[in-house]
């Protein structure tokens, strides 16, 4: 059995294409999930909708708990990471990460840097060695995780070589935390040109959500030659 987390960052509540004004994000990774299911009915999903619960943004007291040894952190400080300790918990049991996260002024929505900031915490998902000289960090995340970014974006041209893809900072802002913790297996499938609409904004959304048919299919498959 596998394990999948869904990361919902949107901050409209529906879908797009079923609900008024709804998130395309959303549409993307209930597809995904949806079509998973069909065809591995016994793996888990775990669903966490950071678009509508955000986690608590780190603050001072966070990062004082968290640069604090375990065994020496008071009561106050486990209560200030116990949804820290939550969010980790719940990375380091996915097999498989699919994250919806639209772009919001050329950046991931607030919730979802939250979400990154609540679960690179140092001695859980990264190491930290002042003896290892100019490499003191190492990820700590088990081996063979993978995650799928569904995002979407306004504008054209955001995809790699594209005009735009020097302001992308979902996809990067994204990867570099995850990589950075050991979760180096990244699918990207995008919508773009949502203020476009029309035939154009159908068109990219049915790419996208070909793309997120074909990257199942790839992914069950595998899973299921590993049995």
């Amino acid at each position: 059995m596998l394990r999948l987390l869904q990361i919902d960052a949107s901050a409209r509540p529906g879908r797009s294409g079923t609900d008024p004004h709804g998130s395309h994000t959303r549409r993307l990774t209930a597809r995904f999930v949806e079509r998973w299911q069909q065809h591995r009915q016994g793996d888990a999903i775990l669903r966490r909708d950071v678009g509508l619960a955000p986690p608590a943004p780190v603050d001072a007291d966070w990062v004082r708990a968290a640069f604090t040894r375990p065994d020496a952190r008071t009561g106050a400080m486990q209560a200030r990471l116990a949804e820290s300790d939550r969010l980790t918990a719940e990375l380091l049991a996915a097999d498989l990460v699919i994250f919806g996260a639209p772009m919001y002024n050329f950046g991931m929505p607030a919730p979802l840097k939250a979400w990154i900031d609540n679960i690179v915490r140092v001695g859980v998902t990264f190491g930290f060695d002042r003896s290892r000289g100019d490499t003191p960090y190492w990820p700590m995340l088990p081996a063979g995780k993978r995650a799928v970014i569904m995002t979407a974006r306004g504008d054209l041209g955001y995809g790699p070589g594209g005009v735009q893809a020097h302001n992308d900072l979902v996809v990067p802002g994204l990867a570099a935390p995850l990589r950075y913790i050991g979760l180096n297996m990244v699918e990207v499938v995008a919508i773009e040109g949502d203020e476009f609409g029309g035939d154009r904004l159908a068109a990219a959304i049915a790419a996208a959500e070909t793309e997120v048919d074909r990257l199942v299919d790839s992914l069950t498959a595998a899973a299921d030659a590993a049995r």
